[in-house]
């Protein structure tokens, strides 16, 4: 059987595996540039709904001007055919003639109202189209980002259970006090419980030990517990 000290570097390695592989799957550059399309998206909403007021707006006072028109178009109408029954007199047909040139001229003016207002509302128009495309196409942009987000996490998620698996068993050849100080030190120490020390060095706060201290712990018993002065992690020499 291995070295108890080598099965518990074994478990550290598999830790940090998992680690990393839950780390990358926490900041998939996937998910971020999917929250930059999103927050497109609301930055592209919003101007789509100032453009669209000013488009309702427009929207309405034409709709005013076109039942201005008509009333004028049909009051005009109406006198002119009584004008023309010759069922009205001098006096009257003047006064009327004179009418139907003001409401000639009513309307032509709002005709003129109404052909600017139609020129303000087409740009509007072409603006919504073209917020409408570029949204259509941060909805397909959205949609690869996704899938290739899914399709990563997948991967990394089965990474892990491969981890693991691997993890519990190599775990499993660990007496319970040993396992038991390595998952206390490795929950204070950002996940590094135990690590191997190299010439003068620790691998778990990569501190340089006094010469004297190496010493000292390179004459312990092999399988003695050692630690580290500076970060007490479980060393293996």
């Amino acid at each position: 059987m291995a070295d108890r000290f080598d099965i518990l570097l074994d478990v550290q390695g598999h830790d940090t595996a998992i680690d990393q592989l839950r780390q990358r799957m926490a900041t998939l550059p996937e998910r971020a540039a999917l929250a930059e399309v999103a927050t497109r998206r609301t930055a592209l909403a919003a101007e789509r709904a100032a453009v669209q007021r000013e488009s309702d707006d427009l929207a309405s006072r034409l709709a005013a001007l076109e039942e201005q028109v008509a009333a004028t178009a049909q009051r005009r109408h109406a006198l002119e055919e009584r004008m023309r029954s010759g069922a009205v007199g001098a006096r009257d047909l003047e006064a009327m003639d004179h009418e139907v040139h003001q409401l000639s001229e009513r309307q032509a003016g709002l005709e003129e109202e109404e052909l600017a207002l139609l020129e303000e509302q087409e740009p509007r128009e072409e603006q919504l189209a073209a917020q409408a495309a570029a949204d259509e196409a941060l909805v397909a942009e959205a949609a690869l980002l996704t899938a290739a987000a899914e399709a990563a996490e997948s991967e990394l998620a089965a990474a892990v259970s491969a981890e693991e698996a691997a993890r519990a068993a190599s775990a499993a050849d660990l007496d319970p006090d040993l396992a038991d100080r390595y998952e206390r030190l490795r929950a204070k120490l950002g996940g590094t419980g135990a690590a191997r020390l190299t010439g003068d060095r620790c691998g778990g706060c990569h501190l340089s030990l006094p010469s004297v201290e190496v010493e000292r712990l390179r004459r312990l018993p092999a399988d003695e517990l050692a630690s580290c002065p500076e970060c007490d992690r479980i060393l293996v020499r």
